[in-house]
């Protein structure tokens, strides 16, 4: 990866928001793994009506949400050991979404079944393939989140909907300057000290890496609440944007101990995955998990982490939902940039360019 500079004059207009494509032949996270368990879940992704549902022998399937009969949904249905079964006449349906019984009637017509979609649990996490005609297929693997399986790490997470864009929350996530204003009560600190952290923008390929030091600071609540710092510390926060999601790695050691270079240095850690999923061009899934690397009290401190970091996410969305109501009331009206939105706007390009590829 090669450090680019930082040009303040990058600009996006508010019309691309409202482009009612996504950018296909990708993986999306479409749930928390312990969300489809032993009742149906439908959801809406990238404007499809999906249902998922998880079969006795573990298996998640991916069906779309309707009974070719009636149309009812089908995650109004049931749960079989073979598949899914429509809650209105009871026509059972495999993972591949063909008919497989119709309860009374012993010939099932061959157009008897729906689309099916490509998905794969890897650890927390449920993903699912949107593929472009002739890409119906997955072309490679979803990504691989290691700290799920990282036993120095405790983890949880939560699904949040939200009524503006998935883009929005791109943006939000890849500038954290805003902690010191939004997030006073929990992971803020001095907003002087956010807006002014050094900062260095990286991009190679599809993803962009934002990194920001700020030395001599405060801890703020979230982090004396978890971890028994002495007074000031040097804090640290990394992002990585890829297409389907973003990895943020945040967190703080005690001043002047250890080198925030140092990709084994200890502290306090917040390593958080964001899944920002498109529902509709309006509308968007944030499935998140927190992970953290409690020393003691490890039940307590993990509650009290993931406490926190709900709260920080209403406040993000109190924030982004507002923002989008004022944009569609303003329409077309030119916003300006400033240094912090720089690694917003390339991430932005990088949807552009998969959207129209």
């Amino acid at each position: 990866m090669t450090v680019q500079q930082i040009n303040p004059k990058e600009t996006v207009s508010t019309e691309e928001i409202k482009r009612p494509t996504f950018p296909l032949d990708m993986w999306y996270v479409a749930a928390l793994g312990k969300e489809v368990q032993d009742k149906p879940l439908g959801r809406t992704l990238l404007n499809h009506s999906i249902v998922f549902y998880r079969t006795p022998d573990g298996k998640v399937s991916a069906l779309e949400d309707r009974c070719c009969h009636r149309n009812l949904p089908l995650s109004l249905g049931t749960i079989d050991e073979s598949g899914i079964r429509c809650g209105y006449h009871g026509m059972l349906y495999d993972g591949t979404g063909k008919c497989i019984e119709i309860p009374g009637q012993d010939k099932i017509p061959s157009r008897a079944r729906v689309s099916a979609y490509p998905v794969k649990e890897q650890g927390a996490l449920i993903w699912i393939w949107f593929g472009s005609e002739g890409n119906e297929e997955p072309t490679c693997e979803p990504p691989n989140y290691d700290v799920h399986n990282d036993e120095r790490y405790h983890y949880d997470g939560d699904v949040y909907q939200y009524d503006a864009p998935f883009q929005l929350i791109h943006d939000n996530l890849l500038d954290l300057s805003h902690l010191g204003y939004v997030h006073l009560q929990t992971i803020g600190g001095d907003a002087k000290t956010h807006m002014n952290a050094e900062m260095t923008v990286e991009a190679e390929g599809d993803s962009v890496k934002v990194v920001r030091k700020m030395p001599s600071s405060t801890p703020p609540p979230t982090y004396t609440a978890a971890y028994p710092f002495k007074g000031k510390v040097d804090r640290w926060q990394e992002i990585v944007f890829h297409p389907s999601h973003l990895e943020i790695w945040t967190g703080a050691v005690d001043e002047n101990t250890e080198s925030l270079d140092d990709p084994e240095r200890g502290g306090f850690h917040l390593k958080g995955f964001h899944g920002v999923t498109p529902q509709t061009e309006d509308t968007s899934f944030y499935i998140w998990t927190q992970a953290s690397n409690p020393t003691s009290n490890q039940t307590e401190i993990m509650k009290k982490v993931i406490e926190q970091t709900a709260l920080t996410f209403d406040e993000d969305k109190v924030v982004i939902e507002a923002q989008y109501a004022n944009m569609k009331r303003f329409g077309k009206k030119r916003m300006i940039d400033i240094h912090v939105d720089v690694g917003a706007n390339r991430a932005r390009r990088i949807i552009e360019r998969l959207k129209n590829s």
